[in-house]
């Protein structure tokens, strides 16, 4: 369920090269959903883009392109649940997206052509995701994406959450706390204490 905010200059994109590098950036989220090209992949996959004044962006100290790499600036926020990537992963998905916006834009690929294209990851911790009016996990995630659990990328996934339950159930946090998945919250809780 990763969701892109473009932040561009305002006037910078044309309407055609906006819908290519939506449609790059599509790709790019499906792609980082494990290939889930699925009605439920594709109906996760939010791009949006926001224009920001010249007068609101300064690179450098100026408003100007003086330190600005050829591909223009862009602050691409990358939405993600917690535990969805490992640090391979991630530094993939900074690739992926920094060539698509430069494909889209028509700048030439070189070794600074793209260095003003950030792209933050920002993980939003389980169970502050909802959707609907309700909570959704990684878990309800991958079965709408038709993420198999099985595999490799999920296992992954288990991983990490089965070793923060082992740390949250060390320092003594309430059972109810959450930040799990469900399925791991259920056999890392604790009985209610009787009275």
């Amino acid at each position: 369920m990763p969701i892109m905010d473009v932040r561009y200059p305002a006037g910078r994109l044309e309407k055609t090269t906006k819908a290519t590098m939506a449609a790059k950036l599509t790709d790019v989220l499906i792609r980082m959903e494990g290939s889930a090209n699925t009605l439920g992949g594709r109906a996760f996959a939010a791009v949006l883009f926001t224009e920001v004044a010249d007068d609101n962006w300064w690179v450098g100290g100026r408003t100007d392109n003086e330190f600005v790499s050829a591909s223009g600036k862009f602050l691409v926020h990358v939405t993600i649940p917690e535990g969805y990537m490992n640090a391979v992963h991630k530094t993939e998905v900074h690739v992926w997206v920094t060539t698509a916006i430069m494909e889209a834009t028509g700048t030439k690929p070189d070794a600074a052509a793209g260095s003003s294209i950030q792209v933050i990851l920002d993980e939003v911790p389980e169970g502050n995701w909802g959707a609907g009016g309700h909570t959704i996990s990684l878990e309800s995630i991958a079965d709408s994406v038709g993420m198999r659990k099985d595999g490799d990328r999920f296992a992954w996934v288990r991983s990490y959450f089965e070793a923060k339950a082992r740390q949250l159930t060390a320092f003594g946090f309430p059972s109810d706390a959450g930040g799990l998945l469900p399925s791991i919250a259920r056999k890392f809780s604790k009985p209610a204490r009787s009275a």
